[in-house]
């Protein structure tokens, strides 16, 4: 949580403790609980150096489809999740999104900077980033 939208998502919802305290695995959702929303973190690496792959990601989303039929969620918004400093490819993390959440009726808003912007900030993020 050191890069990227994380880092934004670190200083409005806060709660790093209690996401720490849930123990969870790479492959699984750690959730935070703000007014009647949930907030959503996949665990898709161990360490933030690392990158993460198409495997943990399609299992980050599972549990959180299942916490999602659960809790009876029906709307997500994230941003492209993984296709920043994580270098996945959006195409290929679309296809995986829609497979993931086809037979459910969650609807799933995916919202982008505009390339130029976004190319900033991943540049600017990349400079603020220890190596």
């Amino acid at each position: 949580m050191g890069a990227g939208i994380a880092v934004m998502f670190k200083k409005k919802f806060q709660g790093v403790e209690e996401l720490k305290e849930q123990k969870k695995l790479t492959g699984q959702c750690a959730v935070l609980r703000r007014h009647k929303r949930f907030v959503y973190y996949l665990i898709t690496k161990k360490k933030a150096r690392e990158k993460p792959t198409y495997g943990s990601l399609t299992q980050s989303l599972e549990d959180m489809k299942s916490h999602c039929e659960k809790n009876g969620v029906t709307r997500i918004s994230m941003p492209r999740i993984g296709c920043g400093l994580d270098g996945l490819q959006w195409p290929r993390v679309s296809d995986i999104l829609k497979q993931v959440f086809k037979h459910t009726d969650i609807s799933i808003t995916v919202y982008s900077l505009p390339e130029r912007a976004e190319t900033t900030v991943m540049r600017e993020n990349k400079r603020k980033r220890p190596m």
